[in-house]
């Protein structure tokens, strides 16, 4: 086991990655808004790059979910076009591999790039080709890649049976899944009752944005309505789970010191028992509001107490232009929040790959490769720490 101890200087970008809650349009280059943007007259708050990156930081911010949501008119604006869809894709598997992604699985909504006509089988095959061109270039180049698209309903929009449909079209042509987002609180799943039967009578994979902006409603209706087998984000259902303490007082609240213990409701116990992956995504739960209800900062972020229960939790960093993180990032805030090690960072990494929507035999294919890379890690490290040893004892024996 590597134990890291929180240094500035360790390269979380050199751990093999597995991001299964990305978003597309959340996930732009700075520069490439300002360059779309021009071509199309789309009005920006700042044509500087590193001022524009800093509005989306600042607007998302905000603990508000809804002023979260505002940040992505000026990213799907500029996003109308096939070959701007091709770009953004490409672009954004290049910044996967920058920041040591092996596989990923990108979602967005293709019913929102539709202004300037295109159909919607026409913007699932810009991004494909995207996806496919930066993918087998990069792997060419010795960083191997491979990225699956989520297609993902609006919650608020009728288009559900439509989108599933178009997931269904293009299952064996780059589409994995199938997800809904948008404004959870008051959109629940059994809005699109239709459309998860669809795809549960055509055996497709489901994730749904559950356990954000709504609570423990929410995530049922995921697992019952949805069929989901991953919940995106799913971070409130540590609201069902209470932890036990010393003892009562007077007036029957608990008080004294923390014992260890804990009590799963339910729904906590259903998800946890079996083993439906929670798609925690910790900078955009603080920026939202999500984990307010347990404290501000990481540090309060239910995420350690879901790890020590069992939960099958995986880390993504959500949108990385509105939240200015990576997964790389993500993993940093986790290590000095919570003392994670190496071993740590492994579980959470191999549960990502074992609930990927990839077919069983690629997922063994890449939990090896990510076991092997650790492990190589750890031998130079054994290596590093012998050869400290022979200098120190060499050192005493000159005394």
């Amino acid at each position: 086991m590597i134990h890291i101890a929180y240094d500035p200087s360790f390269d979380f970008r050199a751990l093999p990655k597995v991001s299964l809650h990305d978003h597309l349009d959340g996930g732009l280059r700075p520069q490439t808004i300002i360059e779309l943007a021009a071509e199309v007259g789309h009005e920006l708050p700042s044509t500087n790059a590193e001022e524009l990156g800093a509005w989306f930081r600042a607007s998302a911010d905000s603990g508000s979910l809804e002023r979260y949501l505002e940040t992505f008119d000026h990213t799907i604006a500029v996003m109308q076009t096939k070959d701007a869809l091709t770009r953004v894709a490409r672009e954004f598997v290049e910044d996967l591999v920058e920041d040591g992604v092996v596989y990923g699985e990108v979602r967005w909504a293709p019913e929102q790039h539709q202004r300037q006509g295109l159909s919607l089988d026409d913007v699932v095959e810009a991004v494909q080709r995207g996806l496919e061109d930066a993918s087998e270039e990069l792997t060419e180049a010795g960083t191997p890649i491979q990225v699956g698209q989520i297609i993902t309903a609006m919650r608020h929009a009728d288009r559900g049976v439509e989108i599933a449909e178009l997931a269904l079209r293009h299952r064996s042509r780059g589409v994995v899944g199938f997800d809904i987002a948008g404004a959870e609180d008051g959109f629940p799943p059994s809005r699109m009752k239709e459309a998860f039967d669809l795809l549960a009578e055509n055996f497709f994979p489901t994730t749904v944005h559950a356990g954000e902006a709504a609570g423990l409603d929410s995530i049922k209706d995921a697992l019952i309505t949805g069929r989901a087998v991953r919940l995106g984000h799913g971070v409130r259902i540590a609201e069902d789970i209470e932890i036990q303490f010393g003892g009562v007082d007077d007036d029957g609240e608990e008080v004294g010191e923390d014992t260890g213990l804990v009590n799963l409701g339910p729904v906590a116990n259903w998800v946890r028992d079996r083993g439906i992956a929670l798609e925690i995504c910790p900078s955009s739960n603080l920026q939202t509001g999500a984990t307010a209800e347990f404290g501000e900062g990481i540090e309060s972020h239910p995420v350690d107490l879901l790890v020590q229960t069992g939960f099958n939790v995986t880390i993504s960093p959500d949108n990385r232009l509105m939240s200015g993180t990576t997964l790389s990032d993500e993993f940093e805030l986790l290590v000095e929040a919570f003392d994670y090690d190496l071993d740590d960072l492994l579980d959470l990494t191999l549960n990502a790959a074992e609930a990927s929507f990839l077919p069983l035999e690629e997922r063994e294919v890449l939990v090896d490769f990510i076991n092997e890379a650790y492990e190589a890690m750890s031998d130079e490290d054994d290596e590093e720490y012998d050869e400290e040893d022979d200098e120190e004892y060499d050192e005493e024996d000159e005394d």
